[in-house]
């Protein structure tokens, strides 16, 4: 199952992942858990955007009896005031038999039941009771260290693996609330010593699993052992100074516990009371409270990172005809609000709602997510770029089937029935990557015919990377983009980059067409010490002046634009670019050192030290030196290392007369840098460098993409020009010259 599970990743990761770099941008990937996330943040921010708003108002009074309390409006004539969950997505009611407040009303009831006196018409006691949470699974452990601690799941997840490690809890990644008898026997003997006898229940508690497919390998997270130690003997102190691993601790110490003690009870009182003022109207008002009589659990756990303390309150002792005073009110106007951006917290509970993914993959899948550039955090909120607008429309699309959320799930049933001998890994497999007969003969198409060339030659990119705003009063169309470097507002020829920081539904069609007639850039005039030009230009990060403009850069849809959208720096592109650099007919010292190291030849940082230093002194460059290996001094190992390697340079030469894609391709796997990776957990470095050789389609030869690569390589050398912010007080149609240059002679401060 675990080999079918990475071959059916591998597959749907390399054959999608292409199409990605093709139709939307280069560095994205596409993965079987990674695009549903991505599909369920960006349904969730079109809910947003498409939500209409309602208003309404609400009234509160206090009360006065022999004690205050406060009650709320609920009823007019026994029809029942709006609250904001009676509105719809449209800002329409979605119960006919509701009465909305609007502002003019709520403050004249305000004035009108100031001094009023209502009479009680029923107060209700209900037992209240509230069973303790289960131990924490991997899961539950990342959503309720969001909410208590704030931390992220990478966090979570990397001060967990230390306690696991040093032995202080249980192995971190299952999905199983179960808990062994020696832990049920811990934890029982903690309590009766810590919390006395009267907090235990009879009997041990069990938890049932209640998420799909789930496996029980392991036992729930708890502290490890049978003799759990001391949060204070980690170092927690319930303050600011605490490690990360300390806080956890605390935690699952408390999670753990409070599962086998007993029930939160107490009372729940609700009173409803009324008043006919006018004679013609009766206002109905209620309030409820609840009083914890035996704390139980929550005397060691306390509520949940997700629930609210406010219902806990007590409340005068009244009887029914018992008459309050309202002493004041207030009219509170409200809007109803959009659906609330998953965080990472409610993103692990929606997948695991619908059993896509495990426990493990969680925080790896949202780290991707966000490495990625899919999703970036507005506080704990995960915000979908543009570019995950632009991939998820393209998967539901043209591969619905991929990003589907019952299909999805359903592959894991597939792999949990393979891993006990139901299923049989090969034939499944094909049917996937093949197609197959569906039950009613139907043929299914599978991944090869999907990505098949024929297939994504009807897959539009320019409308893939589109998104609607609306239209303007002329009746032209306004678009977001989303670009190879940066996403941007388009009418007709007129384009603007949108402000970095901007979330999808803050895009509306105002802030489009505003952006859209700011001007592009003014020359205020020339600077009288340097004779250059002092430029006010709108940015990605707002207004700015310039002493001149900077080197200009290649356009985003440019050959040499797709180049830098890559991630360049790292290391694996690094290796690559040096490979093609060798294939050229004079290589610099650095490439070819990158290439020879890459994989390791059994040639040492010493011995090409001295090949380079025997080099400078015959003004030669290494690969000639190289030839000259024996001369230079270098042992028989060295010299065979390095006949070896001019023997593969000899040979990648030779692919310059094949198209690029190939030539790339074909000198990676000849000098076993290739294979090296793959033979690794690598897969974001294989992405990586097949992002560079899809790149390479729009080049008609290797040597074309080195010289595009050495000018923009000259390009980033060249001097850039000093810059400046606007203040805020400032605006790119007021600013004059003299407040340019006093701006551009302020000291550049970083990081405030």
């Amino acid at each position: 199952a675990q080999e079918a599970r990475r071959k059916f990743d591998r597959l749907y990761g390399y054959k999608v992942s292409p199409v990605m770099w093709q139709k939307v941008k280069p560095g994205l990937s596409a993965g079987r858990v990674q695009s549903v996330a991505n599909r369920l943040v960006v349904e969730r921010e079109r809910e947003r955007i498409a939500f209409q708003t309602a208003a309404y108002s609400s009234l509160e009074a206090e009360m006065s009896s022999d004690a205050t309390f406060t009650a709320a409006l609920t009823a007019i004539n026994d029809v029942r005031v709006a609250t904001g969950r009676d509105f719809d997505a449209q800002g329409q009611l979605s119960q006919a038999d509701r009465t909305v407040i609007n502002t003019d009303q709520g403050k004249q009831l305000a004035s009108a039941l100031t001094g009023v006196e209502f009479t009680v018409q029923s107060v209700e006691p209900k037992p209240y009771r509230r069973r303790p949470s289960a131990p924490f699974m991997t899961s539950t452990l990342q959503q309720e260290a969001s909410g208590r601690l704030g931390f992220s799941a990478s966090r979570t997840m990397g001060a967990a693996q230390k306690l696991y490690e040093e032995g202080h809890i249980t192995y971190m990644r299952t999905d199983s609330t179960t808990l062994s008898a020696d832990a049920l026997s811990a934890a029982r003997t903690l309590i009766r010593e810590r919390f006395g006898s009267d907090q235990l229940p009879a009997d041990a508690r069990v938890y049932n699993k209640k998420v799909k497919n789930a496996q029980e390998a392991h036992e729930a997270i708890r502290p490890a052992g049978d003799a759990w130690r001391n949060p204070a003997d980690l170092g927690f102190k319930g303050d600011k100074t605490d490690s990360d691993q300390a806080r956890l601790y605390h935690l699952i110490w408390s999670r753990t516990i409070a599962s086998q003690m007993n029930d939160a009870e107490g009372q729940t009182v609700t009173i409803r009371l009324a008043a006919t003022p006018s004679g013609s109207e009766t206002y109905q008002f209620g309030t409820s409270g609840t009083v914890i009589t035996s704390p139980g659990f929550l005397a060691v756990y306390g509520r949940q990172s997700d629930e609210s303390d406010d219902e806990e309150r007590e409340l005068p002792n009244l009887s029914q005809g018992d008459t309050v005073v309202a002493s004041s009110l207030e009219s509170k106007d409200h809007q109803t609000k959009p659906p609330a951006r998953y965080t990472e917290a409610t993103l692990v509970r929606r997948l695991e709602e619908l059993g896509v993914g495990r426990p493990s993959t969680y925080a790896s899948i949202l780290g991707t997510i966000q490495s990625r550039g899919y999703v970036w955090k507005k506080g704990q909120a995960l915000v979908p770029t543009l570019t995950a607008f632009a991939t998820v429309g393209l998967m539901e699309n043209h591969f619905p089937q991929l990003v589907d959320y019952a299909l999805t799930a359903s592959m894991e049933d597939d792999l949990d029935q393979i891993s006990v001998g139901e299923i049989e890994p090969n034939p499944w497999l094909d049917d996937f990557y093949f197609g197959r007969v569906n039950a009613n003969g139907e043929p299914l198409p599978g991944l090869r015919n999907l990505v098949s060339d024929e297939h994504l030659a009807d897959i539009d990119p320019v409308e893939i990377n589109t998104i609607p705003i609306g239209i303007d009063k002329d009746g032209q169309v306004v678009v977001a983009k989303v670009g190879k470097n940066f996403p941007y507002v388009q009418r007709g020829d007129e384009y603007r980059s949108l402000p970095a920081g901007i979330a999808p539904d803050e895009i509306t069609l105002d802030l489009a067409i505003e952006l859209l007639e700011t001007p592009e850039e003014r020359v205020l005039g020339v600077d009288p010490a340097t004779g250059i030009e002092v430029i006010a230009r709108p940015g990605t990060f707002g207004p700015y002046v310039s002493l001149g403009r900077p080197p200009k850069m290649p356009a985003a849809s440019s050959p040499g634009g797709q180049l830098l959208s890559l991630p360049l720096h790292k290391k694996e592109l690094k290796v690559a670019v040096a490979y093609m650099r060798c294939m050229t007919d004079d290589p610099d010292n650095d490439s070819v050192k990158q290439a020879i190291k890459n994989p390791k030849r059994g040639i040492g940082d010493a011995a090409i030290k001295r090949l380079i230093e025997f080099g400078d002194t015959h003004e030669i460059n290494l690969i000639e030196a190289f030839e000259r290996a024996k001369e230079a001094g270098s042992s028989p190992a060295a010299q065979k290392a390095i006949r070896s390697f001019l023997k593969l340079r000899k040979s990648i030469v030779d692919l310059r007369e094949t198209d690029a894609p190939t030539a790339l391709q074909s000198c990676l796997e000849q000098s076993g840098y290739l294979k090296d990776l793959q033979r690794g957990d690598n897969e974001e470095r294989l992405t990586n460098i097949n992002s560079l050789i899809e790149t390479s389609r729009v080049f008609d030869s290797v040597i074309e993409v080195v010289a595009e690569l050495d000018r923009i390589d000259e390009l980033k050398t060249q001097p850039k020009p000093k810059t400046a912010s606007l203040f805020q007080t400032m605006t790119l149609e007021r600013i004059t010259l003299d407040e340019a240059l006093e701006l551009l002679s302020l000291p550049r401060t970083v990081g405030t």
